[in-house]
Formats: structure tokens, sequence, C-alpha cells
């Protein structure tokens, strides 16, 4: 399989070293050139336009920003569909709406082009030790032809249903990650106010039934307020999207919601 890879940022560009190190024929294509250049060491192709990595690649891995990076990539004159053969797919790394997904794989459908949503979880490191959590949407098909390609850097790979399923699962992962985040750093305020180093609950409580990954990243990182500018924004639009996904069916989203909303008010990102 050839594979094509977009966005090598912080966490698309040690996938794409593990694509490339897992040894498929792997083309890149970036905006910036400085983001190519840890790639000159590897025979891995760069491609003049998306279209021209389209046409080489039996599968396209995007991990790009957000909703509107991923319809420019792949729409138009231009882009990823016009350029890819019957046949080849698009995996969309990136944490988007599922309905983008959804969207893109009836226009590639006309084409013979699949889609699979494919968002990760786990962050650079995790990337280049093949450790990122992979949660896949589409058809089983397809989704075990790529599977391989995956498995360079994610472990594990999880298909849990059609287009959009992958989006709507790493959605609730970061709605109750959020909630998750809020309800620590209070513990860790109280016990404080009571007299427990907060270290020292992070400590014990690692090895204990309160355990959490927000609380050890909270300890890792320096607190809410720190996670507040890395990540405020982001969070708040993973749950402002999966509010509103909860309203359209009409499903109540109950303690959860109430404790990411608390979380983001705290982080001065209020949904």
């Amino acid at each position: 399989m050839r594979v094509g890879f977009i966005g090598l940022g912080s966490q698309g560009g040690p996938m794409a070293r593990r694509i490339v190190a897992g040894g498929y024929d792997t083309t890149l294509w970036a905006r910036r050139p400085a983001t190519l250049e840890p790639f000159a060491d590897t025979p891995a192709t760069v491609a003049a336009s998306p279209a021209d990595l389209a046409a080489s690649s039996d599968l396209v891995c995007l991990c790009v920003v957000g909703d509107a990076d991923v319809e420019e990539i792949t729409g138009g004159e231009g882009g990823l569909l016009a350029a890819m053969k019957a046949g080849s797919v698009v995996a969309v790394h990136s944490t988007v709406h599922p309905d983008t997904c959804r969207k893109l794989a009836k226009k590639a459908e006309t084409k013979g082009v699949s889609i699979v949503d494919a968002p990760v979880s786990g962050g650079g490191p995790a990337a280049r030790d093949g450790r990122l959590l992979v949660m896949v949407g589409g058809d089983a098909d397809v989704v075990e032809r790529c599977r391989p390609v995956f498995e360079t850097y994610g472990d594990p790979v999880v298909h849990l249903g059609g287009v959009g399923t992958g989006q709507t699962t790493k959605l609730l992962n970061n709605l109750l990650f959020t909630a998750n985040l809020g309800t620590a750093a209070t513990a860790l305020t109280l016990a404080d106010s009571l007299g427990v180093s907060p270290e020292r609950l992070t400590e014990v409580v690692a090895r204990g039934s309160g355990n959490s990954f927000a609380l050890n990243a909270l300890g890792g990182i320096g607190g809410l307020e720190r996670l507040a500018g890395l990540a405020g924004t982001l969070l708040r639009k993973d749950v402002r999207l999966i509010a509103e996904l909860a309203g359209r069916a009409a499903a109540d989203p109950g303690a959860v919601l109430d404790a990411a909303d608390a979380t983001l008010a705290m982080m001065g990102h209020p949904r």
C-alpha cells in the first residue's frame, strides 16, 4: 500500500515517521517546507501538491487541525478527491465533527473512494512509540485494509462502527477527560485546604481507586491554569460538538456535561 500523509505537526510528524519506518512507500505534502525538513534523512517522497500526493497514494492520512482544513484539502479541482483513484482511501485523523466525515464520505463515494475517520489520542510521545489510541469509523473491509498502516503508530486500533463513530467516540473521550480535569483539580485544592499535600495526594491516588489520567496530567503540567493555556480552546470546541450531537439526538448528557462545563468555566473558556 502506498501511503500519503498531510499534517506533519507535533503528532502527525511522528506518525508519518512510523509509517516510513514500517517500510511503506510514503509521500508527504506540507504548506510549510520547514515541516518536511525532518524527513530529509528518510526515503519519503515530497509531492508538489495535494493532488500529486493523491494520485500516487492508495491511502491518504490527514492529520490537519480542523473541519475547514479537511474540507479545503479534500475538495475543489486541486484537492485530494479530484485526483484519487477508485479503490483508494482517505483516513481523517483530525478531531472534527462526525458530519464532516459523513459528508466527505458521500462525495468520495461518487468517485469510488472510501473514507474512514480515525482520530487519535496520546500525543507526540505516544506516536513516536507506536502507542496511539486510534478510534476508527468506516466500512469493516476498508478498515482492515488500512489497519496494518494504522498499527505502525497505533496500539490499540479500535473499529467502532460506520463513518463518524470514530469522531463521536473521540469527542466522548474528550468530554469525560474535561469533566475529570475539574473534579481532579478541585480534589487537589480541597486536599491543600485540609492539610494534605496535593503532590502526595496525587502519589497516593495514582495507586488507588480514585486514579484518573486527568489527575496525573494536572500533576505533570503544573495545574489547571497551565493546561487552560495549552488546551482550553480545543477542549471547549470538543465539548461544544458533543453537546450539539446530544441535543440533536434528544439525549441527556447528564452529570458528565455539567462537570465538563464547570471545568471549562474554571479554565476561563466557558462553553
